[in-house]
């Protein structure tokens, strides 16, 4: 989870972003992606979850459904919802989706961007775990949709984030499975601690049958 002064921001971007053909493009508000960018968000302890988007309608809908997890039958019926989806708030651009945390905590964000290309200047996990638990100060993280980011928003950010695994054959992950994994990887609880490769499995594991079929193998995957 964030912790100690970094206040963390997640901001999911529906424009610019690229389309399958590299075109600028808007994209459309999904209901599983707020959903779950939402209860991710809560769980890593970011304040808020700024979507980005610069179409009337589009924010219509979007207010359509956090308000019925806020105060509708959803609110009710499943309070941890109402919880996560309540930190959620509609914004026209990536402009005053910074504004808005500027607003909220007295300084200008740092900045981070996701991307699945790769870009020279990108951070690994590791070094950009080792600047945050430092850092004192709000940091937003930017979630592209569609074909991700276009550079212009990645290389105007503060830091780049390496892709998710690199050089990959196939690289297309949703943005609410790249977004947890990379929470997961920045301020995940199990790695604080280092695990080398020849620490023996626990004795409950040993000989236990993956889901391959072969001894152990399943039981250790990331």
């Amino acid at each position: 989870m964030a912790k100690g002064g970094l206040r963390l921001f997640l901001t999911l971007v529906h424009y610019p972003v690229y389309d399958r053909k590299d075109r600028v493009v808007a994209t459309a508000i999904t209901n599983l992606d707020i959903h779950d960018l939402a209860r991710a968000g809560r769980t890593f302890g970011a304040e808020a979850l700024l979507v980005v988007n610069p179409l009337q309608r589009q924010q219509w809908l979007l207010r359509r459904i956090v308000e019925h997890w806020r105060s509708g039958h959803g609110a009710d019926a499943h309070p941890n919802r109402r919880e996560a989806l309540s930190r959620v708030h509609p914004v026209g651009t990536l402009e005053e989706a910074r504004h808005w945390v500027r607003d909220r905590c007295g300084v200008h964000p740092l900045v981070l961007a996701t991307t699945a290309r790769s870009f020279p200047e990108a951070m690994g996990y590791g070094a950009m775990r080792s600047l945050l638990v430092r850092h004192e100060g709000p940091v937003m993280i930017l979630f592209g949709t569609g074909w991700g980011l276009t550079r212009e928003v990645i290389q105007g950010a503060d830091y780049i984030l390496r892709p998710i695994l690199e050089g990959a054959e196939y690289n297309h992950l949703s943005v609410r499975s790249a977004a947890a994994i990379i929470l997961d990887r920045l301020f995940g609880d199990r790695l604080e601690r280092e695990v080398s490769a020849d620490v023996p499995l626990p004795v409950a594991l040993e000989g236990a049958q993956g889901l391959s079929g072969a001894p152990g193998t399943g039981s250790t995957s990331a």
